[in-house]
């Protein structure tokens, strides 16, 4: 039996709260740090989410799955489907919401540590095509690799694979991999290195919900039984009976 959706919820709550206040946080100190080096910025801020992403799913792994991502939960919900594995509906509504308030909430967090205003709407544009093409690209890769490893058996290796992508797609993608539609909204809450503007935030979820079908498409071609390992994903629970 699987652990109560209020614990998993709230796993999901303080796992994507503490990443955003990783991804906020380590900007607002690069940008301190390296005033006058945009690279080195984006160095710092980039190392910084990838470690810390994969110990945040080391830790509420066991817990929820550490999806920490609408777009994953979205996508194990539907792979689910199939087989009667993953996320039933209201699981799926549960750990969007606390997604959601969690990456809020660790925006403020993070504004807060660095003696900023609680909300300070982000005035970094980034409504541009070529960067929808990159959340596109960034998420689809995403949605393959953490549903891939789970139907090979692979979610071991989940937490060290995953940092390490999103840490590679700051730097490959043109929009710098935000790959998360959680984390979009919570990063307009701060005008930072990190910030997005809330008018740039609609335009980056549909990019990712296309890559969220892109990917899935992807994954149903090199892996036909993919819905298999929905209940692997990020990281295999924790049963009741085994639960401390």
């Amino acid at each position: 039996m699987g652990l109560p959706l209020w614990r998993r919820a709230t796993a999901e709550f303080v796992g994507t709260g503490l990443l955003v206040t990783v991804v906020v946080g380590s900007g607002i100190m690069a940008a301190r740090l390296s005033p006058d080096d945009v690279g080195l910025q984006l160095l710092e801020n980039s190392t910084a989410t990838a470690l810390g992403l994969a110990a945040l799913i080391l830790v509420v792994g066991p817990v929820s799955g550490a999806h920490l991502n609408p777009v994953i939960s979205l996508a194990d919900w539907w792979l689910g489907r199939r087989s009667a594995t993953g996320l039933t509906t209201g699981d799926l509504a549960a750990y969007v919401s606390a997604q959601v308030v969690g990456a809020i909430g660790g925006c403020v967090l993070a504004n807060l540590m660095f003696e900023l205003s609680p909300v300070d709407w982000s005035g970094t544009g980034r409504g541009r095509s070529h960067l929808w093409i990159g959340e596109l690209v960034a998420t689809a890769g995403l949605v393959l690799l953490v549903f891939a490893l789970a139907r090979a058996g692979r979610a071991s290796v989940a937490p060290a694979a995953v940092g390490a992508y999103i840490g590679a797609a700051y730097w490959f993608t043109s929009s710098t991999s935000f790959a998360n539609p959680a984390v979009t909204v919570g990063r307009a809450f701060t005008d930072t290195f990190a910030g997005i503007a809330p008018g740039s935030v609609p335009g980056f979820v549909v990019a990712q919900l296309v890559g969220l079908v892109v990917g899935l498409g992807v994954l149903v071609v090199l892996y036909p039984r993919a819905a298999v390992g929905a209940e692997e994903v990020v990281v295999p629970q924790l049963s009741e009976g085994r639960s401390g």
